[in-house]
């Protein structure tokens, strides 16, 4: 039988949707689960992003789109990422893709041939290693822990980019920590990539949105314009919008880039489909009360999340201040037992927990941080302070 490529080999099922599923069928037996696992938004997006998918359906041409995304998408663009702070780029700058991941998959074969390194901080989230392997691209993973708040340091990108990376991936606000840079931390990143210039940037700033207590958003692009030249922005309105299903990626930088992804999809997707691009724009350009709103109950939701963790003895989870995601260390857990079940890794750790009390995470190994786990607080809120209970319960009943 011949054989199958060597890449299918290095790929993996993504460790999120492994939970998740498993989740899904506890559930369908008639297990009571919350499912802390997945980060899909609660919510849908408003309806003058429905009407604007009926209507264009209503006059569909059938026919092909542009590659680089209808002029319509990219337009709603640009003023998007203008009032984030992105000054000065055109359509020429722009391209999309089918949804995020696929965009950053994209960049990936455009940016890496095999053998060349990407570097990113760890937790990172899971599909980063997973496309490098797939590329294969080397990695160099820069280890971020609980005791400086999952955050990378100027001296750690400094010792990184000292090895000449092709590309640095940077994530913020943070997935699966919920982290977020303060403007200074940034500018202190930024003037140590202003020392590399040989290394091109990826901003997987897809939760740019998503920022509590007054943080805001930054990038490197605004703590020094002359990165412009190598940064590339990759943004969604998954999150954002309540709209991951719709799977519309998009990305602002060098035209260079950008006409290299508008050339993969000429051979990958072609086009979006011009229903999906008129959501996308309708979303981008209309009414923003729904994703302010949503910010804001998660945020308080992010309160809650935390109050709860920090209670639990020997728990260490940095305040997260963004996205909808809290990672909180649960080592103290190791070596102990919970009925009879040892537990001496984060593994063990979230399958005991989902048998014993019906709660699912995601082990923190997924995102590079084996003593962790990560908890979506997207759930229904009517179930985010039992599962929460459940969690405490967990680790009062350890001996």
């Amino acid at each position: 039988m011949p054989q199958l490529a060597q890449r299918v080999g290095r790929a993996k099922p993504s460790a999120i949707m492994v939970i998740a599923e498993k989740a899904k069928q506890l559930k369908a037996a008639g297990r009571d689960i919350i499912s802390f696992s997945i980060g899909v938004p609660n919510f849908l997006p408003g309806e003058h992003v429905y009407a604007a998918a009926r209507e264009s359906l209503s006059h569909d041409s059938g026919q092909y789109g542009s590659n680089r995304g209808a002029e319509a998408l990219l337009d709603a663009f640009l003023k998007h990422i203008e009032a984030l702070g992105f000054s000065g780029y055109t359509r020429m700058n722009l391209s999309i893709g089918i949804g995020a991941k696929h965009v950053l998959y994209n960049l990936a074969e455009a940016l890496l041939d095999e053998g060349d390194e990407i570097c990113f901080a760890a937790p990172y989230w899971t599909t980063y290693h997973d496309i490098a392997d797939i590329v294969g691209a080397k990695t160099n993973v820069m280890h971020c822990g609980a005791e400086q708040n999952y955050k990378l340091t100027p001296s750690q990108l400094d010792t990184a980019l000292a090895r000449k990376p092709k590309v640095f991936l940077f994530n913020n606000p943070s997935n699966p920590t919920g982290m977020v840079y303060t403007g200074e931390e940034i500018a202190a990143l930024a003037e140590v990539l202003v020392k590399h210039p040989d290394t091109w940037v990826i901003t997987d700033d897809i939760y740019n949105s998503m920022v509590f207590d007054g943080l805001g958003y930054h990038n490197f692009v605004f703590a020094r314009p002359e990165l412009r030249e190598r940064v590339i922005f990759v943004d969604s309105v998954s999150k954002t919008y309540g709209m991951p299903g719709w799977r519309v990626g998009l990305i602002a930088g060098p035209e260079v880039v950008a006409k290299a992804i508008t050339t993969l999809n000429s051979n990958h997707i072609t086009s979006l489909p011009e229903v999906i691009t008129a959501a996308a724009v309708a979303a981008l350009s209309g009414p923003q009360d729904i994703p302010q709103a949503k910010c804001k109950e998660f945020a308080g939701k992010r309160d809650t999340v935390f109050a709860a963790l920090s209670a639990i003895p020997g728990v260490i989870c940095p305040r997260p201040q963004g996205a909808f995601y809290a990672f909180p260390d649960i080592s103290v857990a190791f070596g102990k037992s919970h009925n009879g079940v040892k537990i001496n890794s984060d593994v063990e750790f979230c399958a005991a927990l989902l048998e014993a009390k019906g709660v699912a995470c995601v082990p923190g190994s997924a995102f590079g941080e084996p003593r962790a786990l990560r908890i979506s607080y997207t759930c229904p809120t009517a179930q985010l302070a039992p599962g929460l209970a459940r969690i405490a319960e967990f680790f009062a009943e350890l001996s």
